[in-house]
């Protein structure tokens, strides 16, 4: 399976895109603001780009089984779950049906997706996040 971010509007305080499942959308994403190579602010930064493993596994943090995204180069922890806004999140891909007025998203996605990927690794199945940057983002 290939979970695909495309993230699509880099704003001051957050950003924001669309987590598609096999090509098909899925739910929508906001994250951290995307910052420059090499720069990172501990909390406050999303993932960089790129191609990583995932699993599910119990989170300390929320006690309870999550997607983890494996292998971040300077993150640790990072988790796909629910939430709203920039204060819901440390680094991790927030991820919700709906999206609402002043950038923000809801309605969790968190528990379908942890089953979607649970599953597929139940049966053998390698599962996948590509990050990408939409070079087309909006920055408003």
């Amino acid at each position: 399976m290939i979970a695909t971010v495309v993230r699509q509007q880099f704003l001051e305080d957050r950003t924001l895109g669309e987590l598609f499942v096999n090509g098909k959308h899925f739910c929508y994403t906001l994250e951290d603001p995307v910052r420059g190579a090499g720069i990172k602010i501990k909390d406050k930064t999303a993932i960089p780009a790129g191609v990583y493993r995932l699993d599910v596994n119990k989170s300390p943090s929320f006690g309870r089984n999550m997607v983890q995204i494996l292998d971040v180069p300077n993150f640790e922890g990072i988790r796909c779950h629910g939430g709203n806004t920039p204060d819901n999140t440390s680094g991790c891909i927030l991820i919700a049906y709906q999206k609402a007025a002043g950038n923000k998203i809801y309605q969790t996605a968190e528990a379908e997706f942890t089953s979607v990927v649970r599953n597929l690794l139940d049966t053998g199945d390698k599962c996948y996040m590509v990050i990408v940057d939409d070079v087309r983002g909006s920055t408003s």
